[in-house]
């Protein structure tokens, strides 16, 4: 009695405040709630219990939205704020709903109840523990996005959704190889295993040719498109830029009945695809998914999007049903902790999961572009390996060699079992020998005037920094012992200290703004050159990294008088494609100012013959992508890439080391047997060069 005498007056001057906050208690359980039905369907797959708490959510939804706005008494600002709170809850249902069709189906107001989980249970029963809860929910709100078009279609027709049949089963085998470490082995076998020969399965004899509307193919673009009707589903199609894999990716999802089609793009080349969709496949209709998609047709055969909005609608896409998925200039996914590689491999695995054998291709004219490592995310894009070890058929492939990674014969074996699994590689001078040559010619300028005389005063400063680091560390490592010679592992130790610092620091003149300085000063020398191409030769291209080049390189063409496009990558895809379109069609622009990142993949600018580079990239893979936008298939004239160097100057000596690491590529995935290392390090090998010419005139 004394106990409930202490608590009745302390429950009486509760009772009007708990009153009070009744509503908004049932709103913050339905928000809990809907978070740990959210995260479960995440996790899938979706458990009769989690069906049912769904729409039990959505029911109490739809009733606490209709008792808040019937609601007698109280401000208007309360009650707006708590139909806010009650319309993020639906959002949230919504976005939800989409990632399975049955739930979409709960939504109805006539959807046959599920047995329903009581009102007062929402705050305490959720489909995971608490913690798993906190830790299945993002620190920050991700930007998801469901366009309307989509979820018509998904209501529209019960006919569209997904295909959940479960692919097809790899039978299991004994693993002779269980134990052994693969990965690394098979990414080894590439460099060292070559032998002579080129990276490219064994293709069927081409079928028809000649298609609708007076197109046709080339035999070698026709024997990949007869691979994918006979059967086979993943392709790394790695022929060289120029030979016409867009159209070869249309047409094998064609052949492959492979739709809807998910095609993941770079920006610059998005509305570039629809065009050539349009054209080699114009009875299916394309969308392009631009910024959150209001504009999107949810209802067409092939969906095309950008790495750069991947983040918002991978939701989706990953629902939608694709039966193939297309990744071009798939070296973009090629770091693997990067967001762009995550979502893109999310959504592979996804298709893979819900889709008999889909048709997947990695499209890459340049598939390693620092070292051999680069290989990893695209096969795993392609379901050949996971994490770990080789995946399925290519595991099997593996032990039907009968061989381990001890023995001599095992490389040239495993090679050919990844080659196998659809590897496609065919070079211009093999299957286009009618495609005139190209080269490079490098064109030295001195830089004059204050600006070579700064950037000249800033090598020297930075060689100086980097021999008084060296000295510096040799000092403390050999406790002042006489060395004999320059200590190489210590320069390349210092190179990247180096390398590191530069970085993450701004305040010190560096490698990265010595090149940016640099193509600054021969901005205008460069322009010059490209003008008087322009006048003497025709259409030309001109590349550089950097915005203030580009502006210093237009300045330039507009006072003289040249009519120029720009094509840069802060451009809307309408605005690029303008551009492009009056370069390519219109005689009197005769200069295309482009950026190399942004317009250096995807693009057909075959109408010119002449490229200037103003400024170097810092792989080989980079730099053949450029001038692959005109050295292709349709053009009729020797191209040459005119290459503006600094003479005298670390210009120089990274084109230099640029074209010693010309050959990874070569020797992967063409049987090259040249000697090379990876391309990753040339920003180190240029400091090495430095600090090692510094330390050599110093003795």
């Amino acid at each position: 009695m004394a106990q409930r005498g202490r608590s009745a007056p302390g429950a009486r001057r509760a009772a009007p405040s708990k009153q009070r906050r009744e509503p908004e208690d049932a709103i913050a359980a339905l928000a809990r709630t809907v978070r740990g039905v959210e995260a479960a369907v995440k996790r899938g797959p979706v458990t009769p219990a989690v069906r049912s708490q769904f729409q039990s959510v959505a029911l109490l939804l739809r009733e606490e939205h209709a008792r808040v706005r019937a609601e007698q008494g109280g401000s208007d600002t309360r009650r707006a704020e708590q139909l806010k709170r009650l319309d993020g809850i639906g959002t949230i249902l919504a976005k939800t709903a989409v990632r399975d069709p049955a739930l979409l189906a709960l939504l109805s107001a006539d959807a046959v109840a599920e047995p329903r989980t009581p009102a007062r249970d929402l705050g305490r029963t959720t489909t995971t523990a608490p913690d798993e809860a906190a830790a299945a929910e993002p620190a920050a709100p991700e930007r998801r996005v469901v366009p309307q078009s989509v979820i018509s279609r998904q209501l529209a027709n019960p006919f569209l959704a997904p295909d959940f049949s479960a692919p097809r089963p790899v039978v299991a085998r004994p693993r002779r190889l269980g134990g052994w470490e693969l990965l690394g082995p098979l990414l080894s076998s590439f460099e060292r295993a070559g032998g002579g020969a080129p990276a490219c399965m064994a293709l069927p004899a081409p079928s028809a040719r000649r298609l609708a509307g007076g197109l046709e193919l080339m035999p070698h673009q026709a024997q990949l498109v007869t691979a994918a009707a006979e059967g086979h589903r993943t392709f790394l199609l790695a022929d060289e830029p120029g030979l016409g894999k867009t159209a070869q990716a249309l047409l094998a999802a064609e052949a492959a009945d492979a739709y809807p089609l998910l095609v993941v793009v770079p920006n610059v080349v998005k509305t570039n695809w629809a065009r050539e969709a349009g054209r080699w496949t114009p009875h299916r209709p394309a969308t392009v998914i631009q910024g959150d998609g209001t504009t999107v047709d949810g209802f067409a055969d092939i969906v095309v999007v950008n790495y750069e909005v991947l983040d918002r609608h991978v939701g989706w896409l990953g629902d939608f049903g694709f039966r193939g998925m297309v990744v071009d200039e798939a070296h973009f996914i090629k770091n693997k902790s990067s967001q762009r590689s995550q979502h893109v491999l999310e959504l592979s695995e996804r298709i893979r999961s819900r889709t008999v054998r889909p048709l997947l291709m990695a499209l890459t004219g340049t598939p390693l572009i620092n070292d051999i490592d680069d290989f990893r995310a695209i096969w795993q894009f392609l379901g050949w390996i996971d994490e770990g070890k080789p995946l399925g058929e290519l595991m099997n492939a593996l032990e039907d060699t009968g061989l381990t990674p001890a023995d001599p014969g095992f490389y040239p074996a495993a090679r050919q079992a990844v080659i196998d699994q659809g590897i496609v590689r065919r070079r211009k001078v093999d299957v286009a020998a009618d495609i005139p040559a190209r080269r490079i010619a490098d064109l030295p300028v001195e830089l004059d005037g204050p600006a070579g005389r700064s950037i000249r005063a800033a090598e020297r400063d930075l060689a100086r920094r980097l021999v008084s680091r060296y000295e510096t560390a040799l000092a403390a490592r050999r406790s002042g012992a006489v060395v004999e010679g320059i200590d190489h592992d210590l320069v390349r130790t210092v190179a990247r200290w180096e390398l590191k610092d530069a970085s993450t620091s701004t305040s010190n003149e560096n490698v990265f703004t010595m090149m940016r300085r640099i193509g600054q000063a021969k901005a205008g020398l460069a322009a010059d050159y490209a003008a008087q191409l322009a006048r003497s030769a025709g259409k030309v291209v001109f590349f550089a990294k950097h915005v203030d080049v580009m502006d210093v390189a237009e300045e330039t063409f507009g006072k003289q008088g040249i009519r120029f496009a720009s094509i840069r990558g802060d451009q809307t895809p309408g605005a690029r494609q303008r551009n492009i379109d009056a370069f390519v069609r219109d005689p009197e622009v005769t200069i295309a100012v482009c950026s190399l990142t942004a317009a250096g993949v995807g693009l057909n600018l075959q109408v010119a013959s002449n490229l200037v580079l103003a400024e170097l990239s810092w792989t080989d893979a980079e730099q053949t992508q450029a001038i692959d936008r005109a050295h292709r298939i349709g053009q009729t004239e020797p191209v040459t890439a005119w290459r503006i160097i600094a003479a005298q100057t670390i210009d120089a000596r990274i084109a230099e080391l640029i074209d010693s690491k010309a050959g990874l590529a070569a020797r992967a995935l063409d049987g090259s047997e040249e000697e090379v290392g990876s391309s990753a390090d040339v920003q180190q090998d240029a400091l090495v060069a430095l600090l090692t010419d510094a330390l050599s005139a110093s003795v």
